[in-house]
């Protein structure tokens, strides 16, 4: 595929350093800088393209995400642009008619977008919803990378099935997904944090992700702390709409540097099963009991992250509740056990992008290299 646009095999060998690709691949030497657009759905999707800031924080670049908390605290930083929330999976929960509008409102969007700005890279980490900027950038000549959401461990997603024929590079972030794609590069980007764990409040905080409710944790948080097994102080963001239980404090979102704050705070963290909120709870240090969305409960689209908290549990990361019982239990294994720090340090692939940056800019300065007269 990459041969067919003419991105010959040669041009994907590592050349050269960080300080090379500063030059040619910025592309101050022959116009107009490198122009990256960087494209994903909301949560963890997005904080994934936001650990590989040391690569694109150097070009033109700008988001194409949801419009969700996390989003709009990027569109205070960066130029960026929202699309509508489109997924397969709300054709199985019952609204495939809200799936079809949301597609088509997001083609016509994505191309807007991607006719204005003529990005000569893309990097996405899915979902759904920025399929068609992929599709679009592609379309109009941009080195299209994609990257396999952190969140898959086992199976590919549907984004990354439908978007691989499309990429110039494919990655993953799994061993286990080479199986599927014998031709992406694979980084695993998962480190434990050495060190003493940094001191904290007596407290809770619940939460629920970027972009949907999800009241069987809320309220299953609720019955416990009102039957007195969490002594602790509560904090709960529900999402959206979401059950809003009396008498604790509660807000619907928050922006992503109250997150921040509060799980600089927190003790214990109770969370959805999402790659977001679980690496970010943990790389602060708070004990981290996931409770993840069921498809069959009518909370998610599929059951990946069941997935994710299965996996994350077998590395001892995480503990995992499903009921009010399991959650009691829960408090009182982590309660017993010093908490465990972990993030993901993308610096193989950081290294690894900046080749492909650096592959774009040469390419681009050879095309418009003044040729000689014979």
């Amino acid at each position: 595929m990459a041969d067919q646009l003419g991105y010959e095999e040669s041009m994907r060998e590592p050349l050269a350093t960080p300080d090379a690709h500063l030059t040619a691949a910025t592309g101050l030497t022959s116009g107009r800088p490198l122009k990256i657009c960087l494209a994903a759905s909301g949560g963890g999707h997005v904080r994934q393209l936001l650990d590989l800031a040391p690569v694109w924080s150097a070009y033109d670049h700008f988001f194409v995400t949801e419009d969700t908390a996390l989003g709009q605290s990027l569109a205070g930083e960066h130029r960026t642009y929202f699309i509508p929330h489109v997924a397969v999976g709300q054709a199985r929960l019952g609204a495939p008619v809200r799936m079809v509008t949301g597609a088509i409102r997001s083609i016509f969007r994505s191309a807007g977008i991607i006719w204005k700005e003529r990005p000569d890279v893309i990097i996405s980490t899915g979902a759904g919803a920025v399929f068609f900027a992929v599709v679009w950038a592609r379309l109009m000549g941009a080195r299209t990378v994609v990257i396999e959401s952190f969140a898959r461990f086992d199976r590919p997603s549907i984004f990354s099935r439908v978007a691989s024929p499309l990429a110039h590079d494919l990655i993953v972030q799994s061993k286990a997904l080479a199986a599927y794609y014998p031709k992406a590069k694979v980084f695993d980007p998962l480190r434990l944090i050495g060190g003493k764990p940094p001191p904290k409040k007596p407290l809770l905080f619940a939460t629920v992700g970027a972009t949907l409710p999800f009241d069987r944790l809320v309220d299953t948080v609720a019955e416990l702390k009102s039957r007195g097994d969490i002594p602790e102080d509560v904090i709960i963001q529900t999402g959206l709409r979401g059950h809003a239980p009396a008498d604790l404090e509660v807000f619907e979102t928050l922006p992503f540097d109250k997150i921040q704050d509060l799980l600089r705070d927190a003790s214990i963290v109770v969370c959805h099963g999402g790659t977001g909120s679980l690496i970010t709870a943990l790389r602060q240090g708070c004990r981290v009991i996931a409770m993840p969305r069921l498809m069959e409960k009518g909370e998610h689209y599929d059951n990946h992250q069941a997935e994710i908290t299965s996996a994350f549990a077998a590395r001892g990361l995480i503990a995992v509740a499903n009921t009010p019982d399991e959650l009691a239990q829960a408090l009182k294994d982590v309660r017993a056990r010093p908490p465990v720090l972990a993030t993901t340090d993308p610096a193989e692939l950081v290294a690894y992008l900046h080749d492909v940056m650096l592959q774009v800019g040469q390419r681009r300065q050879t095309r418009n290299a003044p040729r000689l007269a014979l």
